[in-house]
């Protein structure tokens, strides 16, 4: 874990601008010939616009930076490749969800997304919805990709003020502590009963983490940092 580094922030501030991602630009080639590939395996991906972070530094208790927009195919060619050095990264947000008794919530992406299999907390790539006035906000963010995921509205979480960021190699994850008011086991039941009723849910099952036991292969790198971060805090 010596690649991830955790700190606090208490405000974002994040804006547009009009620049390139050269690494879109200077692999266009090999960007389209693996998204030829990917959609035949997965055919209902949308090559849609997304925002990835460019410019970006904590001043004093505010994490400010800048997003340049590209589109899915070049984001997911970026990932998949390893996450070549670049002029931008994954920046995001994540709904780090817990239950009134502590425990963590975590989905599992289903087997239509391009992450099947991968478990996250709520979570998306910034994309043009979440700019407003010029302003990118992963706030508003977080609190769509937890209704939309989980069905869950954002009103019925207590959410910490302020942020976690995770920086891992390729990503600044910036996760936003949101407590339910009831336990992870009535929860996951509720979202489960939730995403059986949906076409095509973003998760295919939810997974409550309670201690290191819990952790499962799928689950990524920079949400085991940051949950063992939150164990740490509280133990003292």
């Amino acid at each position: 874990m010596s690649d991830i580094r955790i700190e606090t922030v208490d405000a974002l501030d994040f804006r547009m601008t009009s620049g390139a991602w050269d690494f879109a630009q200077s692999r266009a080639v090999e960007i389209a010939v693996h998204w030829k590939r990917r959609l035949a395996e997965q055919p209902n991906m949308f090559n849609g616009r997304v925002l990835m972070l460019s410019r970006h530094a904590v001043e004093g208790r505010t994490l400010r930076g800048e997003f340049i927009e590209t589109d899915f195919a070049a984001f997911l060619a970026w990932r998949e490749f390893g996450f070549p050095a670049s002029n931008a990264c994954n920046g995001f947000s994540m709904a780090a969800l817990r239950g009134d008794d502590g425990a963590f919530l975590l989905g599992e992406m289903s087997p239509h997304t391009a992450s099947a299999g991968a478990i996250y907390f709520p979570a998306g790539t910034p994309d043009p919805q979440d700019v407003f006035d010029g302003v990118v906000d992963l706030a508003a963010s977080a609190r769509r990709e937890l209704f939309e995921e989980t069905g869950i509205d954002p009103s019925e979480a207590e959410i910490a003020p302020g942020w976690v960021i995770v920086h891992a190699p390729g990503r600044v994850a910036c996760m936003k502590p949101m407590r339910l008011r009831v336990p992870a086991a009535q929860a996951r039941a509720r979202i489960e009963a939730q995403l059986a009723r949906e076409a095509r849910p973003e998760f295919s099952r939810i997974h409550v983490v309670r201690g290191e036991g819990d952790f499962l292969p799928r689950m990524n790198d920079f949400g085991r940092a940051y949950i063992r971060w939150v164990w740490e805090r509280e133990r003292g």
